[in-house]
C-alpha cells in the first residue's frame, strides 16, 4: 500500500481489522486535534492524518501497551509506509525508552517519536480523553496521581516543544 491512505480509506481499514466504533471515535478525535497542530507547524498534513486515525490500530487485538506491537505488525502486513509504521509505533506513552519497554514488556526499542509528525500524533493523542481534548495540565495531573512521573515529564516536553513551534500554546488551539 506505501501511499498514505485517505481518511475514509483509514476509517474502512480500522473497520477491517476490527477495531470497535469506540476506538474509531477516539482516532477520528486524535485526528482532529492532530490535524490543528500540524496546520501550525510545516508538518506533512496527510501524514498526519492518516496516522492520527490509523495510530491504534492494533487495538484490534488488545488494549493494553502492546497495541503499539500488534499494531506495528498489522501496518507491516498492509505494506504502509516506514513513516506511518512509525507513527504507529511511537505514539505510546508520549514515547518509551529501550529500558522502559523492556520493563513493560514489549520488545527492547525506542518508541520515542522524533519526526514532526510522530511528535504531533503522540501529543495529540495523550490529550483526548473518551473522545474529548483535555488540557496538558490535567493528563499530567492524572499521569502523576498513578505514578508515572517519566511520562508526565515527557508530555510536558513534549507539549512545550509543539507549543514554541505552533506560536501558540496548544490548550488554545
Amino acid at each position: 500500500m506505501n501511499d498514505l491512505p485517505s481518511p475514509d480509506e483509514c476509517i474502512e481499514i480500522l473497520k477491517q481489522v476490527g477495531c470497535s466504533d469506540q476506538v474509531i471515535n477516539h482516532c477520528k478525535a486524535v485526528r482532529d486535534i492532530a490535524v490543528k497542530i500540524a496546520k501550525k507547524t510545516n508538518a506533512d498534513i496527510k501524514l498526519v492524518k492518516a496516522g492520527a486515525l490509523l495510530h491504534d490500530i492494533g487495538r484490534s487485538k488488545t488494549h493494553g501497551i502492546h497495541h503499539a506491537v500488534e499494531g506495528v505488525k498489522i501496518a507491516k502486513k498492509l505494506d504502509f509506509s516506514e513513516e506511518l509504521i512509525r507513527i504507529i509505533e511511537t505514539h505510546i506513552g508520549a514515547g518509551i525508552t529501550a529500558e522502559e519497554a523492556k520493563k513493560l514488556g514489549i520488545p527492547e526499542r525506542n518508541y520515542i517519536p522524533t519526526s514532526l509528525e510522530e511528535k504531533i500524533v503522540c501529543l495529540a493523542d495523550s490529550l483526548t480523553d473518551d473522545g474529548c481534548k483535555q488540557t496538558v495540565e490535567s493528563e499530567v495531573e492524572k499521569a502523576l496521581s498513578k505514578g508515572l512521573k517519566e511520562y508526565a515529564i515527557r508530555l510536558v516536553n513534549l507539549y512545550e516543544e509543539l507549543s514554541r513551534l505552533c506560536g501558540i500554546d496548544i490548550n488554545q488551539l
